[in-house]
């Protein structure tokens, strides 16, 4: 008799807690498709979709990955994106890619994605790629990777690929969402609007105030 008592108490917290578990993760699409209206003004988590009998082929296309990028800037790389900004039929599948081209010894700047794994493949050349783990390990993963050679960048973690040939690499990375989200650590930290306070990151990084103004300067 008391075992019933204590399933009966326990009933609701189960029920609560299955609740909670079963729409922890996004829901999975009740349609075929969710083409991204961009003249919708409403704002939602996903963005609105376009009425069906409308939706044509270049919803589900985009056409330029096979050109270079241009890498004629101070960190010799440049990043071509194919999110859901270029190809509205991306909208709800939770998917992504990117073409990035490197100039000899350019880099891709410590960063991270906050919404998506990344899996990297090699087209061209030879790649420096790594990954820090989370705190309090922080331990550096690399590699170097060859033609045909993939890498996987776990969702949130800190990553960085380099150019260490004397020739031009392509590499194209798919992303496990529909809008990745890029953090580059420099930017974040030197970079805000506003600034945060010198005195918070002379203390983070244990340099004198000034050395952390003349690096917000640059930002």
């Amino acid at each position: 008799m008391a075992n019933i008592h204590v399933v009966l108490l326990l009933s609701p917290l189960l029920a609560f807690t299955f609740c909670c578990l079963t729409f922890a993760a996004d829901p999975a699409s009740l349609q075929d498709f969710c083409v991204a209206d961009s003249n919708n003004q409403v704002k939602m988590n996903w963005l609105a979709c376009k009425n069906p009998a409308w939706v044509q082929a270049n919803d589900f296309s985009f056409s330029g990955l096979h050109n270079p990028g241009n890498t004629g800037n101070p960190f010799g790389s440049a990043v071509t994106p194919v999110t859901v900004a270029q190809i509205p039929g991306l909208n709800t599948l939770g998917i992504s890619m990117v073409r990035i081209d490197y100039a000899p010894w350019g880099v891709v700047a410590p960063h991270y994605h906050p919404r998506a794994t990344e899996i990297l493949t090699v087209i061209e050349g030879s790649l420096e790629v790594g990954f820090v783990t989370s705190n309090p390990d922080n331990r550096l993963i690399s590699k170097t990777l060859q033609k045909g050679d993939v890498f996987v960048f776990p969702i949130g973690l800190v990553h960085f690929q380099r150019n260490i040939g004397h020739m031009n690499v392509v590499a194209i990375s798919g992303l496990s969402s529909q809008n990745p989200g890029v953090s580059t650590i420099a930017n974040v930290v030197f970079g805000s609007k506003p600034d945060i306070s010198t005195d918070i990151l002379a203390k983070a990084f244990q340099v004198d105030k000034n050395i952390v103004q003349q690096i917000q300067w640059r930002f």
